[in-house]
């Protein structure tokens, strides 16, 4: 009878030994990391796995209690997904794909389709790896896109699953990164050089555009910049909004000192090449390893135009500034020279923006078919790489669509989700190819319900813009293609009478904004003939005109079938669904298998039933 017993017991215990306090080594390597919150007790790391479309999450808090991991959209927890797991105080884990119901209370997901890596807590630390597909076949669970991702993450002090909010946080991450700085050349030989504003004395106004001229650096034969990073001082950082770098044509007259980059001297605008640039929320940029800035040929430019805007919307006194941009550069030259083409609508003045828009489009054009004649050689396909896109706060989406022929080519860059607070320079999975006579057209998506007053473009914070900056090679003459609506046709299409661009939109800001007269505004602006203006390095000023093309969203790919629970009829998206592989997480190390709590609770009563039976006597 024991020998029995004890031959079922050692069974039971093989069959359910991995959710017994089996802790997973976490072993392989994650790229990426960030804080999640200012004290930096929340660490995050994670990388992605492209092909399978799989993302390996591990969250370390300082804590012993739960720990949690999810998803949610801009404007509300309620429907955010939050993976949860922690470690019992005799060793066992714990662990669950759930979401949130309302701001304070998670539902477990009828689909499991977070695969548990490991869990452990020591040292004062409680730590999950899990991975998850970008985009699961259950509802419940967010995706996951090339588009800015707000990461919620909370913990508890002990192994209660209730949300405080003082313990939630949440952050804007782009969490499909291709490229780590760390996996970069960096050559022994690299020189650095800072471009800054010395002493600056910021005014007491609320938005400041301060410019100078610098020189690159003087070398005595070709050179390569190929990384670049915000120079900010510690105490005015949240007051710098950006910083450009322009490229000089050699022939330009430039002005000396610091000016108001365009107010009454208007020298101080010259140079509209965008060589590297910088928004809030960017970091270092490292460009690829076969890209870089050609510096100290005859062809290169020699100046730069350094621009900062600064935000002092406090209006505080006295506080002096000597933020730039410092630059990496090195003799080991790269396979090519790069440059940036600016993209979007031409920001003053036409742009307009409706107060009391739950939602309003504006579109900039490009027509590249004069590129070849204003670039003064044959002008060669470009390979763009990277791209930075800049809205001010009413943004809440961009993209740049790519069209040949009058047929919608591709989406080269977008973020639906877009974050004011995070605007870094990224890079594209695949380089994407640019012919002369190629359009781009710029949508970007604005929200003001905030507002009581007209939008207008503008330099200002409270203003708008609407920019793509596209990074590519090889570098030629061409510095910026944008477009602009005919403001005449917009006003007239409102029931206002103009006969000149400035009347028009002195008309449109007579108008009585409605939800209808809103829509009807966008519709005007996007049939109307857009004016594209392209400009050169060399301040070459064409202009061209175009219409706006239709947008076909792009279909969104099969979902990924849960590996780690069933998955019901309805639950399966329109776009179809495709079996999970093997393995989810891609890792080597076994998966580790996880009970509900009250399911411990049978599996403990049942060991000691089944070692009380073992006792001599029974």
């Amino acid at each position: 009878m024991s020998c029995a017993l004890f031959f079922r017991l050692f069974m039971f215990l093989a069959l359910i030994a991995p959710s017994l306090g089996n802790r997973l080594g976490l072993t392989s390597r994650l790229r990426f990391s960030r804080f999640l919150d200012p004290s930096n007790v929340v660490f995050l790391r994670w990388d992605i796995d492209l092909k399978a479309e799989i993302i390996t999450f591990e969250l370390q808090v300082r804590t012993a209690g739960w720990v949690g991991l999810g998803i949610k959209n801009r404007y509300t927890n309620v429907g955010s997904d939050l993976v949860v797991g922690g470690v019992l105080p005799d060793g066992n884990v714990y662990f669950s794909d759930q979401h949130l119901v309302d701001d304070d209370t998670l539902e477990e997901d009828r689909s499991q389709d977070a695969e548990l890596q490991g869990l452990t807590e020591d040292a004062g630390y409680t730590t999950m790896r899990f991975s998850r597909p970008f985009r699961s076949c259950d509802p419940h669970d967010l995706d996951i896109t090339s588009d800015t991702v707000r990461v919620l993450a909370a913990f508890g002090l002990d192994d209660t699953l209730k949300l405080d909010r003082e313990r939630t946080f949440v952050k804007s991450i782009f969490l499909l990164q291709v490229v780590h700085p760390d996996d970069l050349d960096y050559p022994e030989d690299t020189i650095i050089h800072d471009l800054e504003i010395t002493e600056f004395l910021i005014p007491e106004d609320d938005t400041t555009y301060a410019c100078t001229f610098l020189p690159l650096p003087i070398v005595n034969k070709k050179h390569h910049i190929y990384k670049f990073e915000p120079k900010l001082i510690y105490h005015n950082e949240t007051m710098v909004h950006h910083i450009l770098v322009y490229a000089c044509g050699n022939a330009s007259v430039l002005p000396k000192g610091i000016s108001d980059c365009y107010g009454a001297d208007p020298a101080f605008s010259l140079c509209s090449q965008v060589i590297v640039g910088w928004a809030v929320g960017g970091t270092s940029y490292q460009f690829p390893d076969d890209v870089g800035i050609s510096i100290g040929t005859p062809l290169d430019p020699q100046w730069i135009r350094l621009e900062i805007h600064y935000s002092n919307f406090h209006n505080l006194p006295g506080v002096y500034d000597s933020s730039g941009i410092r630059v990496y550069y090195s003799s080991q030259l790269r396979k090519y020279d790069m440059g940036v083409l600016q993209l979007g609508f031409f920001t003053f003045p036409i742009h307009f923006i409706p107060p009391g828009a739950e939602s309003f489009m504006s579109y900039g054009l490009c027509k590249t078919d004069k590129f070849e004649e204003m670039n003064g050689v044959p002008f060669p396909d470009i390979q763009v790489y990277g791209y930075l896109l800049h809205t001010h706060l009413a943004g809440r989406a961009l993209q740049a669509v790519q069209y040949r022929n009058g047929t919608q080519l591709r989406t080269i860059c977008k973020d639906d989700s877009y974050d004011f607070n995070l605007q870094e320079t990224r890079d594209l999975p695949s380089r994407v190819e640019i012919k002369p006579g190629d359009e781009l057209l710029v949508e970007c998506h604005y929200q003001t319900l905030d507002r009581d007053s007209m939008t207008f473009g503008g330099p200002s914070t409270i203003n708008e813009m609407c920019l793509v900056f596209l990074f590519y090679y090889p570098r030629n003459n061409i510095s910026s293609c944008m477009g602009y609506p005919d403001i005449i046709y917009v006003a007239h299409e409102l029931g206002e009478e103009a006969s000149d661009s400035m009347e028009g939109i002195m008309a449109i800001n007579n108008v009585e904004w409605t939800p209808e007269s809103i829509k009807k505004a966008e519709k005007a602006c996007k049939e109307a003939q857009q004016m594209v203006i392209i400009k050169t390095i060399d301040e070459v000023v064409e202009n061209t005109t175009g219409w706006i093309p239709d947008i076909t969203p792009p279909p969104r790919g099969p979902c990924l079938e849960s590996s780690g629970g069933k998955v019901e009829p309805q639950d399966k998206t329109p776009a179809g669904f495709r079996a999970a592989p093997m393995a989810l997480s891609g890792s080597s190390i076994a998966t580790l298998k996880r009970l509900p709590l009250a399911t411990f609770l049978l599996v403990q009563g049942t060991l000691s039933w089944l070692l009380a039976m073992l006792q001599p006597g029974n």
